[in-house]
């Protein structure tokens, strides 16, 4: 365009406008090994560079971010950047994201309260604790050698000798603890010792000592009964 013989141009002036946002496949709950894709969308000409970060920090470039098996050393606050010729925006603070870990227990393990050792008439506490998201609720206790459970919930009142585990349970799995040893004479009850007594309330002398073990618990019978010395071994298999 000409005026008074002179060359004008229109210049036209130039805005800068660019939206840009995160989106979160599952857009669900995350339990921990998940595949999990982040995704970038931006609607800036030329198209942009995108670029993420995770609290702050640079991790990778491209508008896809994919995490094959989620982890606690993922979760935190994402971002994307878009940059072109023109500028360059970030995604809106609220679109971030902070991943949440939702996993099976894990680290389960059986504490004993006291020695360990029972006591005639006494018993033996075990508690069960374990780590996961959300919190175990459920729990098994179990006998070795044993299919069926012997108890249940966090905390179990031992009244025989035995190696003995707990199995913690959540809505995304389970895990069983390494067994404990519990040891000592509860396994025998008085009405045991009466009836032992009892057969033997003809001897001379008459002496019995108990053995617990792991597997079985062994008693031994000392008698003398006219000048003959007897010994009698009974297993109880527990």
């Amino acid at each position: 365009k000409f005026t008074n013989g002179k060359k004008q141009l229109n210049q036209e002036r130039f805005v800068f406008t660019m939206s840009v946002s995160v989106s979160i496949s599952p857009s669900g709950e995350i339990v921990e090994g998940d595949s999990v894709t982040l995704s970038c969308s931006s609607d800036s000409n030329p198209p942009a560079e995108i670029s993420w970060y995770k609290g702050g920090t640079f991790v990778r470039s491209g508008r896809i971010y994919s995490i094959s098996k989620f982890s606690s050393d993922h979760s935190g606050e994402y971002t994307c950047k878009s940059r072109n010729k023109h500028g360059e925006k970030y995604s809106d603070a609220v679109i971030c994201l902070i991943l949440s870990i939702l996993d099976a227990p894990r680290n389960v393990v059986v504490s004993i309260t006291g020695s360990g050792e029972i006591v005639e008439g006494d018993s033996v506490t075990l508690i069960c604790s374990s780590d996961s998201n959300p919190p175990a609720l459920n729990f098994s206790w179990f006998k070795e050698n044993q299919s069926s459970a012997v108890g249940s919930g966090q905390s179990f009142s031992a009244l025989q000798s035995g190696r003995f585990y707990c199995e913690a349970h959540n809505q995304h799995g389970s895990q069983r603890s390494d067994a404990v040893t519990v040891t000592g004479e509860a396994f025998i009850n008085t009405l045991l010792y009466l009836h032992i007594i009892h057969q033997f309330d003809n001897y001379d002398d008459l002496h019995l000592s108990v053995h617990p073990g792991a597997v079985r618990n062994v008693i031994v019978i000392a008698a003398i009964s006219g000048g003959l010395f007897i010994i009698i071994i009974v297993l109880f298999i527990m």
